[in-house]
């Protein structure tokens, strides 16, 4: 059995962790998550007890998971959209169903990618096996969906099922897709949208299905929809331009494994022979350097951090249904911040 402590607060996000910078002039959060720092340690509270389960063998693996890291993004973005819309009271575990449904997605990922780290550690299913991993997987996707039909109600609940049916549809594509040096920007959004964006869209809306808000449900959720699809675009270009070991992942990783995202897709449209090249197999690790180079002096990394900022201000702009007030402000400093940004 783990012996571990819950963590009181969440890693990633917050000032002194770790990160990798597009812009160092990036927006900080120290004051967003001053700002929910309660709420955000009673969601911390509330997903370790969601994960204490009379099946000691599902608690460990759930929680060797949980207490490994993690930004804690999708609970901070639930916080922040409920308390813009006046709920009141407790929410922490509000704010934990959509970190649930995320470690879920964790736990099956690394069984389907035979994945051999995440966050530090080996990967769960190195330690605990395929069966147990899946089946703990499973687990938390119900109890998040299970809170979201207690505590949201049936809009809640019917819209995360569509969230949770939607991001196995992105699972799928981007499988079928593997290697699929072909794979347009298009197909690659709406990867991104599904795997990604969906869960944060609901996180975001999720206070306005509680609060029984319908205008500020649609504008969270375009919020969300937004600002999670940027984080995604992000992520993929910082796997160009971030440090080494500063982003949880290597730099040119995802290069190394030919993976098509924005900055790949557009840098293979511009760069003479570079599509060719690629499809003879995974370059050698002596030449991802000067291909990253290459990459981004094309412009790739840039033009797709452009997108990201376009969509970031479509986000930005769905917020304006909501009356002013310093959880709505900070929604926007967050969104500024995730694309400018950390890791």
């Amino acid at each position: 059995m783990l012996n571990q402590a819950p963590r009181t607060q969440p890693t990633g996000l917050h000032a002194g962790a770790p990160r990798s910078t597009i812009n160092p002039e990036a927006p900080d959060v120290t004051s967003v998550f001053a700002l929910m720092a309660a709420d955000m340690a009673a969601a911390e509270t509330a997903l370790h007890e969601q994960l204490q389960i009379t099946i000691p063998a599902v608690s460990e693996i759930a929680r060797y998971l949980a207490l490994a890291g993690g930004k804690r993004l999708r609970p901070l973005v639930t916080g922040l959209g409920a308390r813009a819309v006046g709920l009141e009271g407790e929410i922490g575990e509000l704010m934990c169903i959509g970190e649930l449904l995320h470690l879920g997605s964790l736990l099956h990922d690394d069984v389907v990618d035979d994945g051999l780290e995440r966050r530090g550690k080996a990967a769960a299913q190195r330690v605990y096996g395929n069966p147990a991993v899946i089946l703990t997987g499973d687990f938390c996707v119900a109890r998040g969906l299970q809170l979201a039909g207690e505590i949201g109600g049936y809009g809640a609940v019917q819209k995360l099922a569509a969230t949770v049916a939607a991001m196995s549809e992105g699972e799928v594509t981007q499988l079928l897709n593997a290697g699929n040096l072909d794979l347009s920007p298009d197909t690659y959004l709406e990867i991104v949208h599904k795997k990604s964006a969906t869960l944060i869209a609901w996180c975001a809306a999720a206070g306005g299905w509680a609060a029984g808000n319908d205008e500020g449900t649609a504008a969270l959720y375009r919020y969300g929809q937004s600002v999670g699809t940027a984080f995604q675009i992000t992520d993929d270009v910082l796997d160009y331009t971030g440090e080494k070991n500063r982003t949880g992942k290597r730099r040119g990783r995802d290069l190394a494994e030919r993976k098509c995202t924005l900055p790949l897709i557009l840098a293979m449209q511009r760069i003479p022979g570079l599509r060719d090249r690629l499809a003879h197999g995974d370059p050698s690790p002596e030449r991802i350097p000067a291909l990253i180079d290459r990459v981004i002096d094309c412009g790739a990394t840039e033009d797709a951090l452009k997108e990201a900022r376009r969509r970031i201000q479509d986000g930005i702009q769905a917020l304006d249904a909501l009356d002013d007030s310093t959880h709505r402000a900070a929604l926007v400093q967050l969104a500024h911040h995730l694309v400018e940004r950390i890791a």
